[in-house]
């Protein structure tokens, strides 16, 4: 796999007197998600705003496939990076096809008209998560877990190289959670494309193998995969409060499995 995103001491602070991010750098390959797990206020919204293009650090610089993202004109950006945000509420009962053929826009002409080709690229997306079926539903309509899914195939027809997204499941039951991780890694892995969410579901990065950034007060204490870097000692301290991971091997799936629990003191 090739390196396809570089953040180099990146730094940024919203005040004079509150670093937010303090030197952060780390590389994501193609086709490798990326869970950035912390607590509120550590800065993983604000360095995914960074990371994509929407915010300027006050040091630093990020590489998309070489390039300086501060570099890169709007339509250059959108061609390269597509982001999921955490809900989205439609003004309009645009139809769910209708949604994700707006992914194609930065690769569009003046004139806005959308060829054939295009057309089917969408179609494509909503195949690939799965909700060919509610192509002309409206997306008022649907439930907030298949109205997730469809943002993931307005992003996919996007055809970028690095899809941002933040908090993708925090709204959605724990079906929905599932069904959302469980498409994104295997979009992933068919596509190549590179994914990095933020997350405050440390059980994601296990379940799915991802690599884990893990962050706290501005610093970002560990990148790795999610089965080195996940300790006790880590998770410990980007929460604030004793935590314990527990491994469990199940005999007849052949397989191991990682959660992790608080320690109360009762």
């Amino acid at each position: 796999m090739s390196q396809i995103l570089s953040a180099e001491n990146i730094k940024f602070s919203y005040d004079k007197e509150k670093e937010v991010l303090k030197g952060i750098s780390f590389s994501v390959n193609s086709g490798e998600v990326v869970c950035i797990l912390g607590a509120n206020g550590c800065g993983k919204t604000t360095l995914l705003s960074i990371l994509s293009g929407q915010r300027p650090p006050d040091e630093g610089k990020v590489l998309i496939d070489g390039k300086d993202i501060s570099h890169m004109k709007v339509e250059d950006i959108s061609k390269n990076v597509a982001i999921v945000f955490q809900e989205h509420h439609a003004p309009f009962p645009f139809r769910a096809i209708e949604v994700v053929r707006m992914g194609r826009a930065p690769h569009i002409g003046f004139l806005g008209v959308m060829s054939k080709e295009d057309k089917e690229i969408a179609d494509e997306a909503l195949k690939r998560v799965g909700l060919f079926h509610l192509r002309d539903k409206p997306y008022t309509k649907i439930s907030g877990g298949e109205r997730q899914l469809v943002l993931i195939a307005r992003a996919i027809a996007q055809n970028t190289k690095v899809i941002f997204m933040d908090e993708p499941s925090s709204h959605l039951d724990f079906h929905n959670q599932i069904l959302v991780s469980d498409t994104v890694k295997k979009m992933s892995e068919e596509t190549n494309i590179a994914v990095i969410m933020t997350t405050h579901m440390p059980y994601q990065a296990w379940l799915y193998d991802t690599k884990a950034a893990l962050m706290s007060k501005g610093h970002m204490i560990a990148y790795g995969s999610s089965a080195d870097v996940m300790t006790d000692e880590s998770l410990s301290e980007i929460y604030h409060m004793n935590i314990r991971v527990i491994k469990s091997y199940q005999q007849d799936l052949k397989r191991e499995f990682i959660t992790c629990m608080p320690i109360l003191e009762c």
